[in-house]
C-alpha cells in the first residue's frame, strides 16, 4: 500500500508509468492484429469471446512473467556455444524463445496468405468456422504467441524502468491499463480488419515484418556472426513507423475507392434517370 501511494505521489513514477502504458499499447498492436485474425476463423458469436480471452491471456502473461524478472535475466546466459570458421553464435534461452515465436509467426502468417490466394480461407462471413477450427484450437494459437509478445513486452519495460522506484509495481500497472484499453478497441479493430481484405492482408504482412524482427532480435541476443560480421537488431521504431505509414496509405486507398464507388454509382442513377426520361428537360 506504501508503494502504491509513493508511485502516486512521484511525478517521476506517474511520467514512467505513462510511458510505459503507452509503449504497451504500441507494443500491443501487433497482439491485436494476431488475435483478430485468429478469431476472424470462428462464427460471429464467438469472436469477441475469443478476442476477450485473448487479452486477458495477454494480461496474465505479462503479470507472471514481471514476477519472474530474476529468471528472465537468468535466461540471458548462453546455453551452447557454436564456433565454426564462418559462424559464431552463443545461443540463450531468452533468443531460441524469440526464435521459436518468429518462426511461428512467419508459419501462420504465410501459411493464412495461402489460403486466401488460393480462396480456400472462409472467415465466418456465412456464420461457420472454417473447417477444423474450434474455439479451443484459437486459444490455444493466440496462447503462444502471447507467451512470445508478452516475452518481447516486458524485456523492453524491464529495461525502461531500470533504475526507478517501485519498478515492479509501475509495469503492472502499466500492463493492467493498457490491457484494458486494448479490450475496449480490440473487438471493433477485430471486425474492421476481418471485414475489409485488403487491411486483412496489410496486417498479415506486418506479421511477416514482426515475425523477421524476432528473428533477428533472436540473433542479436546470441551474439550471431556470420562471416565476421555481427547481426544488428532491427529498431522496433522503424518497424511501428513502416506500420503506420502503410496504414496510412491504405486508409487513402479506400476513401479513393469509396469516392469512385459513389462517383459511379451517381452517373449510373443519371444514366437510369434520362432512359425514363424524368431529366430529359434538363438535358436539353
Amino acid at each position: 500500500m506504501d508503494a502504491l501511494v509513493e508511485v502516486l505521489s512521484s511525478p517521476e513514477a506517474w511520467m514512467s508509468l505513462l510511458t510505459l502504458t503507452f509503449l504497451e499499447i504500441i507494443l500491443g498492436i501487433d497482439n491485436i492484429i494476431f488475435i483478430s485474425i485468429a478469431a476472424g476463423k470462428l462464427p460471429k458469436d464467438k469472436q469477441k469471446r475469443a478476442t476477450n480471452i485473448g487479452m486477458v491471456l495477454a494480461m496474465v502473461f505479462r503479470i507472471a512473467l514481471l514476477f519472474g524478472i530474476s529468471w528472465l535475466i537468468s535466461m540471458s546466459a548462453a546455453l551452447f556455444h557454436i564456433d565454426w570458421s564462418w559462424l559464431k553464435a552463443g545461443p540463450t534461452g531468452q533468443s531460441l524463445i524469440l526464435l521459436a515465436g518468429g518462426l511461428f509467426l512467419l508459419y501462420k502468417s504465410v501459411s493464412e496468405i495461402h489460403h486466401k490466394l488460393e480462396g480456400d480461407a472462409h472467415h465466418a462471413d456465412d456464420g461457420k468456422s472454417k473447417k477444423g477450427i474450434t474455439l479451443q484450437s484459437v486459444i490455444i494459437q493466440i496462447c503462444i504467441i502471447n507467451i512470445v509478445f508478452s516475452f518481447d513486452s516486458i524485456l523492453t519495460a524491464v529495461g525502461m524502468t531500470n533504475g526507478v522506484p517501485n519498478a515492479l509495481l509501475i509495469m503492472i500497472i502499466a500492463v493492467v491499463f493498457s490491457v484494458i484499453i486494448m479490450m475496449l478497441f480490440a473487438v471493433p479493430v477485430g471486425r474492421f480488419v476481418n471485414q475489409h481484405p485488403t487491411i486483412q492482408m496489410l496486417g498479415l504482412s506486418f506479421l511477416i515484418l514482426i515475425g523477421f524482427m524476432l528473428i533477428t532480435e533472436a540473433a542479436h541476443l546470441s551474439h550471431l556472426k556470420i562471416l565476421g560480421s555481427e547481426v544488428g537488431v532491427i529498431p522496433k521504431g522503424y518497424l511501428y513507423f513502416a506500420i503506420f505509414f502503410s496504414m496510412v496509405v491504405e486508409f487513402l486507398n479506400m476513401r479513393l475507392r469509396k469516392t469512385s464507388k459513389d462517383v459511379v454509382q451517381l452517373h449510373d442513377v443519371k444514366e437510369e434517370a434520362v432512359e425514363a426520361g424524368l431529366i430529359e428537360g434538363i438535358e436539353r
